[in-house]
């Protein structure tokens, strides 16, 4: 057997071990559509457990610096169960006001946004690690070991509400961890999911598979703020063990690339680019017998497209990763309607925001395939976020409803084209034609993207500890800049696009999505 380290050799004695099982009861090889339905379904599961167990940190933040006065966080009765009243039964003292030292001090806030840039910052630097090495070694090792580890540290940050710990460093030094594991995720399944579907319908199909994004932040949101009441530690504990279990299923389940698993390509799927009239005539996955080299780190960096679209992230995941990460305790701390929610309820109010996420992905995934244009369609729902933004902020206290109604709108534009980029796009430029067909890039395109994007994921939330201290309306207009700043960083590609249609009509000559990255 091959080490980790080399490309897997055709051969069962590479399959993994849930393959052969399933092979062994079927009694005859998996077809090619099986192993892209487990595909999808595994790395679907795996990334869902790494957005909840990023997520939980949002919810349990409420727990650690309440700021509310008792008679806030009591709130005041509402008619469904989904809005519940904080009854006597439930309460727990550090719910009420006594919070966690150190973060119920006046700099408690700041303090908390100090763990989110340490872990939002050690995740992008280690993004560019993990996808130059998610292009040289196993993807099943990597992410199995990325799984455990993230579990791991998810959970001894629990621990330190049963050990009564109350140093700041203790809990920075476990999120930096916590951060440098979870950044194996993104470019391995990124770079699976390229291996085992082409370009034909990828925005689509994409767009819908990350909905994983949104239905972890749901999940994650959900558990945590129904096991505050228990304790915060549990919010941490449970889906640290739920990540932990997970990789241990993608070590035995996930096959990495059709290769590793002797399966028959299809050809329709493999061979896209050909067909869509890019000047690739090499199909995505070549043979064993082709010796690729793993592009560099500076090398991907000058791929047609990279660069604007990874910048444009930057400011994308600004905005995207601080509702991740401070909606629940922006929600908990506004008025609306005259009342305030509960930590609990506020938690489950802010998962209409990935609903709307959700929607966003498919909607950005399936225009973006239909006008043959990633970037326009990635910039106007960019553009469109900007009054989506405004609205939630100035309308969202008038009501319940109204709150809801504008959330789910504003999640919708404002993780459109993040999950738009960080899939579709990414998987479009890692294997773009510049390449000559070499498919071991798509882990270190991925990451190069993602990484630019999680700096600002890192930046928002740590401004937004700072700037919510005077001014939500601040943070409203910080977020209004940003959405801009990142659909003007694609007018170039967005102007290209253009061309590309008006010439093609002129022409009657259909263009692949990626066609204007050739510039």
């Amino acid at each position: 057997m091959g080490s980790m380290l080399e490309p897997a050799p055709e051969g069962n004695y590479n399959k993994p071990l849930g393959i052969r099982f399933l092979e062994h009861i079927k009694k005859s090889s998996l077809s090619f559509k099986t192993h892209q339905a487990i595909v999808l379904i595994v790395t679907f599961l795996a990334y869902t457990s790494y957005h909840a167990t990023r997520k939980t940190m949002s919810i349990v933040k409420s727990a650690l610096d309440p700021q509310s006065s008792n008679v806030g966080l009591k709130s005041f009765p509402f008619q469904r169960a989904y809005f519940q009243e904080l009854t006597e039964s439930r309460k727990v003292s550090w719910v009420l006001g006594n919070g966690w030292v150190p973060f119920d001090s006046s700099e408690g806030t700041a303090l908390l946004g100090e763990l989110d840039v340490a872990f939002l910052a050690i995740y992008a630097m280690g993004m560019y690690f993990s996808g130059h090495l998610g292009d040289r070694m196993n993807l099943r090792i990597l992410l199995t070991v990325g799984m455990v580890g993230t579990g791991l540290f998810t959970l001894l940050f629990g621990v330190g509400y049963w050990a009564n710990i109350h140093v700041f460093y203790y809990f920075l030094i476990v999120q930096m961890l916590a951060g440098l594991f979870q950044s194996t995720g993104w470019p391995s399944v990124v770079a699976v999911v390229g291996n085992w579907f082409g370009k034909s319908k990828r925005g689509l199909i994409m767009g819908i598979w990350n909905a994983h994004t949104s239905v972890g932040n749901i999940t994650g949101s959900l558990i945590a703020s129904c096991l505050l009441k228990y304790g915060w530690g549990w919010s941490m504990v449970v889906p640290g063990l739920v990540i932990a279990f997970f990789g241990l299923v993608v070590f035995v389940l996930l096959p990495v690339s059709p290769e590793s698993v002797a399966a028959d390509g299809d050809e329709d799927e493999l061979e896209s680019p050909k067909k869509c009239g890019e000047g690739v005539t090499e199909p995505l996955l070549k043979s064993e017998t082709d010796e690729e080299k793993a592009v560099g780190f500076i090398e991907a960096w000058k791929i047609p497209g990279v660069a604007p679209f990874a910048l444009c992230l930057f400011f994308a995941k600004l905005v995207a990763y601080t509702f991740l990460y401070w909606l629940p305790f922006y929600i908990s701390h506004t008025a609306i309607d005259g009342k305030y929610l509960t930590s609990e309820a506020a938690g489950n109010l802010s998962t209409l925001f990935d609903v709307g996420g959700v929607v966003g992905g498919i909607l950005a995934g399936h225009i973006s395939d239909r006008l043959d244009a990633r970037a326009i369609t990635a910039a106007s729902f960019m553009y469109c976020s900007i009054p989506a933004l405004f609205l939630y902020r100035s309308y969202g206290h008038i009501s319940l409803p109204v709150n809801a109604a504008f959330m789910l709108i504003t999640g919708m534009f404002v993780n459109g084209p993040y999950a738009l980029i960080t899939t579709a796009v990414s998987a479009d430029l890692g294997t773009h034609s510049s390449l000559k067909g070499n498919s071991r890039a798509l882990a270190t395109v991925t990451a190069i993207i993602d990484g630019t994007g999680s700096i600002g994921a890192a930046i928002g939330p740590l401004l937004t500890g700072y700037i919510s201290a005077k001014s939500w309306s601040a943070v409203f207009t910080m977020l209004m800049a940003a959405a801009l700043v990142a659909g003007l960083l694609l007018t170039r590609l967005v102007m290209a696009e253009v061309a590309v249609r008006i010439k093609a009509q002129g022409t009657s000559t259909p263009r692949a999505p990626a066609a204007a990255l050739e510039v």
